[in-house]
């Protein structure tokens, strides 16, 4: 019998006013979203950087770094998933900067948490159709829309890092994957002099416990002094 698990959607939500942060951490995790809550632009941006989001709620308006200088920076690493803007200010020209930079949508305060739900829902949606919603390979699924992962039969419960290797991989099937190609698309790192290769080894590391350890034939290969490659194989 197939366990249909849906691993939690996980959302940034970065804005300095506390209350507002700690309603919208409460509603978002009524809704059954996993969240993350930072209280000023640096913080935010660390977060965005070390952490994998499905999505951002990026107030404009922070101490330190600006709503408006993160997502940019984002943008440029490469970050294309969802980003929602919060802002007390309506005026045109904070809107057009705002999606001009990269920003998916703009909610002006004060707003109805229902209409933010929605316009979440509607980002999300949005952010499943480019490329396959769906991969197979042996006795192993992963749905991109539902973010679920079955092994024969059984759910895999992944990271959210963990899902984006393995989706990568899924991307590149039969085709060895390198430590610098997953630093560049999955970690953004476009430069050698930060290395990641214990990092990236890590991850591999427990993402083919959980997907291969209980199983004779194994999916998650290492190919010495190369890479990775996802394909059918007994021995790694």
């Amino acid at each position: 019998m197939r366990l249909n698990i849906i691993l939690p959607v996980k959302i940034l939500v970065v804005e300095d006013e506390s209350k507002l942060a700690a309603a919208l951490k409460a509603g978002l995790e009524e809704s059954h979203y996993s969240v993350r809550v930072a209280h000023s632009g640096e913080e935010g941006f660390f977060l965005a950087n070390r952490e994998v989001f499905d999505l951002i709620v990026l107030d404009v308006m922070l101490p330190g770094r600006d709503g408006f200088e993160i997502l940019g920076t984002l943008r440029q690493r490469g970050f294309k998933n969802p980003v929602l803007f919060l802002t007390a200010r309506d005026a045109v020209q904070d809107r057009v900067a705002g999606l001009d930079l990269g920003a998916d949508d703009y909610l002006v305060k004060p707003f109805a948490f229902p209409e933010l739900l929605a316009r979440i829902r509607v980002l999300l949606r949005r952010g499943v159709i480019d490329g396959p919603t769906r991969f197979e390979l042996a006795d192993l699924e992963m749905d991109m829309v539902r973010r679920v992962v079955v092994r024969s039969g059984k759910a895999v419960a992944l990271t959210a890092r963990e899902f984006e290797i393995l989706a990568y991989l899924f991307r590149h099937q039969g085709q060895v994957v390198s430590r610098e190609m997953l630093a560049r698309d999955i970690w953004s790192e476009t430069s050698r002099q930060v290395p990641l290769d214990n990092v990236i080894d890590v991850n591999i590391a427990r993402l083919r416990r959980k997907v291969d350890d209980q199983f004779a034939d194994k999916l998650v290969h290492t190919v010495r002094g190369v890479g990775f490659v996802l394909r059918e194989g007994v021995s790694s």
